[in-house]
């Protein structure tokens, strides 16, 4: 015990909206109440940008493609991408948010940390003040939301995982090293699929092996990462709660495991990428005209090709065009690749949030 190294007075909350989208469709919808919705398109390329509880229950995930969705449920419904709309209600849940603090950092347009640490003399206060925001939320949208509670915002933020939907949950100070222990490292945030996997075959399993494992040991085999992964363990996140956190860019970026070695296996790994990408775009509401792909290689040299456009880029086919142009620019031959990375900068303005976002693995 006694693990733990941040502010004890502070009080934050994660608030994430269930299934936003989907949600927003449903309730808009009567008639799909129940059903299995998702937001996105149904075409071959389509990517799934959001889905119900309903179709959850199939394993239908957002970033999947809409073919692979259809085959792990055939009913599935298909709605139209509305941002204006989902932007409309956003920003209804957002004014919520201010009401109870100035200190709001919008994560995307469902989803915002807040800082109550001035109006919350402790946990059960800010847990109170969680509660009033839900009902806010229910009674002006019609809409369900879950919240995280406790000290800093990785703790918060996988707190509100843990009821979902509708959920409610506290991580009290005393109950932190209890709490992250006894958590599968994949549900920590900054760990991915293929990191946890390396993780396992060194033994790591849970919060209380990654704790248990010395800081030299993580920095020798996780890199820059292996800093990150020795406070989470900890519980320890000193990041304020920044209302105006600079924002210039939405990307995916991916270090492989096993270096890619071949055309086939760039082009596949890319596409990927831009799938997640995409949906990362839908969610946040907000679109760029620059496209930059970035390769590195086993070398550790680093090549990028960008190009800006006349317009902002409004559907994943335009994406997908613009980046295997890109591609196409970087030479791979007889060099093994390491990293793959698109992003999308040079954003527009009258978009609510965008966030620079990576993908560890």
């Amino acid at each position: 015990m006694g693990c733990i190294n941040h502010d004890m007075d502070r009080k934050i909350l994660h608030i994430d909206m269930d299934a936003f989208f989907a949600s927003v469709e449903q309730n808009d919808n009567p008639e799909l109440k129940g059903k299995p919705v998702v937001v996105g398109s149904e075409s071959s390329r389509g990517v799934i940008a959001a889905a119900s509880y309903e179709a959850r229950r199939f394993g239908v995930r957002s970033a999947m493609p809409s073919t692979t969705a259809k085959r792990l449920c055939p009913e599935l419904v298909f709605m139209k991408h509305r941002m204006a709309r989902y932007k409309e209600v956003s920003s209804i849940i957002f004014e919520i948010f201010h009401n109870y603090t100035s200190l709001v950092e919008a994560l995307s347009v469902d989803e915002a940390f807040l800082d109550v640490s001035t109006r919350a003399l402790d946990l059960n206060s800010a847990i109170a003040i969680a509660y009033e925001i839900k009902k806010d939320i229910r009674r002006k949208t019609n809409l369900t939301c879950s919240a995280g509670i406790a000290i800093n915002k990785f703790l918060a933020k996988l707190a509100s995982d843990i009821n979902k939907p509708d959920g409610l949950y506290t991580v009290y100070p005393s109950e932190t090293d209890q709490f992250i222990a006894g958590l599968p490292i994949e549900r920590f945030f900054g760990i991915g699929k293929v990191t946890a996997e390396k993780m396992h075959r060194y033994g790591i399993h849970t919060g209380a092996d990654l704790r248990n494992a010395e800081r030299s040991f993580l920095d020798r085999n996780f890199g820059k990462a292996g800093e990150f992964f020795y406070d989470i363990a900890r519980g320890i996140d000193n990041r304020e709660v920044d209302p105006d956190r600079p924002r210039k860019s939405i990307g995916a970026e991916l270090t492989f495991e096993k270096d890619l070695t071949t055309g086939f296996e760039i082009i596949t790994e890319l596409y990927k990428l831009e799938k997640e990408l995409w949906s990362r775009i839908e969610k946040h509401g907000q679109t760029g005209r620059t496209i930059t792909v970035k390769a590195k290689f086993d070398d550790f040299s680093q090549v990028t090709k960008s190009n800006t456009l006349d317009c902002p880029v409004d559907s994943f086919e335009f994406l997908h065009a613009e980046t295997t142009s890109l591609r196409e620019q970087i030479d791979f031959k007889r060099k093994r690749v390491r990293l793959l990375g698109v992003t999308i900068s040079n954003l527009e303005d009258e978009h609510l949030t965008d966030e620079q976002l990576k993908i560890w693995k």
